[in-house]
């Protein structure tokens, strides 16, 4: 890359700057940039519309898309993120595509002389799905090598007048809420909306992670294995442990949404062991009736004379993770009031969930020749990142060292197909 001398980090500026990268969507796509402190020089750059469109089809055929599951089988075997050569490709495209060249140059001179940046990154409902941090801007480096990289809540979530945010130095010694592959009434444990992560054992790597935590972990269980597949952890439950006082929350399970081209991203649920007579505004899948954005935006509003806001119902944590098919999918609607916006406005700080759908150790022990178990071993990173001081740059680590691993051991269960799948959310 061509150096810039307006892209010169001024004399007593911070070591590590953080810009902030926002995107519309009209016809091309309009970017602007700019670094905090003005540390480095603003931009502005426009992304023709049919470049854009096609580096999109590139990665819409390579992740799994709900309203196909018959096609899962062809992207975990021959996906473009399961073969190394096509994968580096895409990374490429996509950052020759989305990277605006002014910004490359600065974050190549910044990467030679040793600053590490954050990039926070708003994009637009058409690239709300893109992997931002594997993207190549040149084929032996990729964006997480040189920069931090975290997602920007809408604009309209971090400035409401209403959202009281808990900050986790105020919280952190409080309990951790996990809510772990829940049995959703109605649902076989085979069935579309049962388990996620199969029999449950004492030894298995998600049960010997949650036992560490002892009695700090809600609900109580003496045995491992009662953390998982509860039929207890319905909204009632939440409600009471979160307004109790939380420092995390982890949900591990199913969510489903409708498509962006509906507009209601407000229907994206969350499926707890809610039964089908609890109120709310989803609609009851046989015995069960899941807890939807909508819910935790409005609360009883319209369901009682004196109703009660969402946000005092379901106070969140500083930090949460949902990690379950598409749970950010939120950011692909041009009105974003899914559960990451909602668990945001409700006051966290931060929400960690995913880009497209996950697929399962059940899938990958079935569609490809491992005994290994890649998505528990996401569940516990992304856990530990939460817990720890520094949860984006600690997740982005474990992140880089699946990239390393991936690069050297191409296998299905390496690849960019689980762990490029998360994302953090800020406000």
């Amino acid at each position: 890359m061509a150096s810039s001398p307006t892209s010169t980090l001024p004399s007593g500026a911070v070591t590590s700057p953080t810009a902030f990268l926002r995107m519309a969507d009209a016809g091309d796509v309009y970017v602007s940039w700019r670094w905090a402190d003005d540390a480095l020089a603003r931009g502005v750059a426009v992304l023709p519309r049919d470049e854009v469109r096609e580096v999109l089809r590139m990665l819409a055929g390579a992740v799994p898309n709900p309203a196909r599951p018959e096609d899962l089988r062809r992207v975990m075997t021959e996906g473009a993120l399961v073969d190394p050569a096509a994968e580096s490709a895409l990374a490429q495209a996509l950052s020759r595509t989305l990277l605006p060249y002014g910004l490359a140059v600065q974050l190549y001179e910044l990467s030679q002389r040793g600053i590490r940046p954050h990039l926070r990154i708003q994009p637009s409902p058409r690239l709300a799905q893109v992997p931002w941090e594997i993207i190549a801007p040149d084929p032996a480096i990729r964006l997480l090598d040189i920069a931090d990289v975290s997602l920007l809540a809408p604009v309209s979530v971090v400035h409401s007048p209403e959202r009281i945010v808990h900050r986790w130095n105020d919280t952190r010694d409080l309990p951790v809420v996990a809510i772990l592959d829940p049995r959703v009434p109605g649902f076989r444990a085979d069935s579309e909306l049962g388990s996620v992560l199969g029999r449950p054992h004492a030894e298995s790597t998600v049960a010997q992670h949650f036992s560490l935590y002892g009695t700090r972990l809600l609900p109580h269980a003496s045995d491992p294995v009662d953390l998982f597949r509860r039929i207890d952890t319905d909204r009632d439950w939440l409600s009471d442990v979160l307004r109790q006082g939380a420092s995390r929350l982890v949900y591990v399970g199913h969510v489903t949404s409708a498509t962006p081209e509906s507009g209601y991203s407000e229907h994206a649920e969350l499926h707890l062991s809610c039964t089908a007579d609890t109120r709310g505004f989803a609609t009851p899948n046989r015995t069960h009736r899941p807890l939807s954005a909508k819910d935790f935006l409005l609360g009883t509003h319209s369901l009682d004379p004196t109703p009660t806001a969402g946000r005092d119902l379901w106070p969140m944590p500083s930090r949460v993770a949902l990690i379950a098919c598409e749970s950010g999918g939120d950011l692909r609607f041009t009105e974003a009031l899914g559960l990451t916006t909602a668990a945001l406005s409700a006051g966290a700080e931060l929400v960690t969930a995913t880009r497209w759908p996950l697929p399962t150790d059940h899938a990958f022990h079935t569609l490809t020749p491992t005994n290994t178990y890649p998505l528990q071993a996401a569940i516990c990173a992304v856990d530990t990142a939460h817990d720890s001081p520094t949860p984006i740059p600690t997740l982005l680590t474990w992140q880089r060292s699946r990239l390393a691993t991936w690069q050297t051991t191409p296998t299905p269960e390496n690849s960019p197909l689980l762990w490029a799948a998360f994302a953090t959310v800020t406000g």
